[in-house]
């Protein structure tokens, strides 16, 4: 692994591409390396993880309305929709615009949390639609997701975007570009050009992720992949970019990040090196923010000691600063305390999170999020006597860079009306590669099937899961298949009015 330097130069202080972070990420993406078996297994996982939150959400509103969109760009020989049969296949991009959409419409898929923070899964839909389209075989699908992840957390890992009010998904395009060249064996000139139109159009503020969270927040990087797909066709068509679009006079980080004066080490491997990012990320239990995942195994462990709700005077979470502004009371977002907020504003709001996995001692991705489960009185009254503090040891843990000693979780003081208080404290999730119950592919598989249950039949099931386990070997005609299809009948086309297409 090495790092690389990157900083500002002015119009007149020529850098050499060979010297610019987008070519560095293109060589990386162009490179040869042994494929390491762990890798392997981990890109099966994600892609079966992708697949189990995809289907449970495809009666969703926002994931009807990106497979609308979808089923009005049919192509033959193009790719598949998440829940349509096989046979029916669409352009590439907009296949990855409603796959990527169901996948990330739960917010419960894979994470991975450092500098910024990120979704690496949201890399596979595009990687995939691509895969589909252009005839790939699974050992170059696999490299494409591989590079994806790589780029992905590596940016993760060194360049700050949250601290300027940047959506997160201005590392996921030129991730997504990245993995889409290598999977196409591209040459670095290509994907050079196409990972710099993925910076240039993929930064958006944060309101994305503020006050009143949207439907935007699943579509944002459902967007992100169709901006990447366009930008590897313009580049392999032998259209330029934007550059240098990190380092130059009024680049990205000039004018949107820390300015002119900024330096960022970026680590990326070697050439030759193996591509082990995918490993570090993990997967999520609970449909919440990653911030939660912790709290939520905390509150269920800390409800075993509690007998009447309403002796509780208040709740106080010591956490990171990400934790504290971003889902918590230091965001100073009332509608996190709005019984009559979106699921999505619920999704990012610890104190509601908290207060309903205390009660209930479990998290489910439908009934915890319910209008009737959000309005309860009792619910309202605990809700509300819970706030968060930022604690400098949480937050150094939060950045701790020995992935083995980072913790995302946080100390919790219950204090009861009697002066008495329960304190107890989590670090990492139980799902969690370092926790107590960490995901194993049996995990994988069972999350699969819960989420499925009753949704695909049990042929489905066994079929797609015996594909992708077989991943490595699959033959472009085996990639077309990758997809979870299930009963017409059971796929909601109604529930969207008419746009455009």
């Amino acid at each position: 692994m090495k790092k690389h330097l990157v900083r500002v130069h002015q119009s007149k202080e020529k850098i050499d591409r060979k010297d610019q972070l987008a070519w560095k990420i293109a060589e990386l993406a162009s490179d040869s390396y042994k494929m390491n078996n762990n890798v392997l297994d981990m890109v099966i996982n994600r892609i079966i993880d992708n697949a189990s939150v995809a289907i449970a959400s495809l009666n969703r509103t926002p994931v009807a309305t990106a497979r609308a969109m979808a089923i009005a760009h049919p192509r033959k020989n193009g790719s598949t929709v998440f829940g349509m049969p096989n046979e029916y296949q669409f352009d590439c991009e907009w296949a990855a615009w409603a796959n990527g959409t169901a996948v990330r419409e739960l917010d419960y898929h894979d994470t991975f949390l450092a500098a910024d923070y990120s979704h690496p899964g949201d890399n596979i839909p595009p990687i995939l639609s691509v895969a589909q389209q252009m005839n790939m075989p699974g050992k170059d699908l696999l490299k494409g997701i591989v590079i994806g992840y790589e780029v992905h957390v590596n940016l993760v890992k060194a360049i700050c975007l949250h601290e300027f009010k940047k959506d997160h998904i201005a590392h996921l395009c030129p991730a997504q570009a990245a993995g889409i060249g290598a999977m196409l064996n591209l040459p670095t000139e290509i994907i050079f050009q196409a990972v710099q139109q993925a910076v240039h159009v993929s930064f958006t503020t944060r309101q994305s992720r503020k006050g009143e969270i949207s439907s935007w927040k699943a579509f944002a990087p459902a967007h992100a992949g169709k901006l990447a797909i366009e930008a590897v066709d313009r580049a392999m068509r032998g259209e330029g970019s934007p550059s240098p679009i990190y380092e130059g006079e009024d680049s990205v980080i000039a004018y949107m990040l820390r300015g002119k004066e900024a330096v960022y080490e970026v680590p990326l491997p070697e050439l030759g090196e193996e591509k082990l990012a995918i490993l570090e990320t993990y997967t999520k239990e609970h449909s919440a923010e990653y911030q939660s995942q912790a709290l939520i195994d905390l509150a269920r462990r800390m409800k075993q000691k509690i007998t009447n709700y309403e002796d509780i005077d208040s709740i106080q979470i010591y956490t990171s600063h990400h934790t504290h502004y971003v889902i918590g009371t230091g965001a100073n977002d009332p509608q996190k305390m709005d019984p009559n907020a979106s699921r999505e504003t619920l999704d990012h709001s610890i104190m509601y999170i908290f207060a309903v996995a205390l009660q209930d001692g479990t998290w489910h991705h439908i009934h915890s999020y319910a209008r009737e489960r959000a309005q309860r009185a009792d619910t309202i009254r605990l809700w509300h006597k819970i706030s968060t503090i930022e604690d400098p040891e949480w937050t150094r843990k939060y950045h701790e860079q020995d992935a083995n000693k980072k913790q995302f979780g946080g100390r919790v003081e219950i204090k009861f009306k009697n002066g008495e208080k329960l304190i107890d404290e989590l670090g990492v999730a139980d799902a969690h590669p370092n926790g107590s119950r960490p995901f194993k592919r049996k995990n994988y598989i069972d999350k699969f099937d819960s989420l499925s249950e009753g949704i695909i039949t049990k042929e489905e099931r066994n079929r797609f899961i015996s594909l992708v386990e077989n991943l490595a070997d699959l033959t472009d005609k085996e990639v077309k298949l990758l997809n979870v299809q299930v009963e017409m009948q059971n796929l909601d086309h109604k529930t969207q009015a008419k746009g455009i297409f």
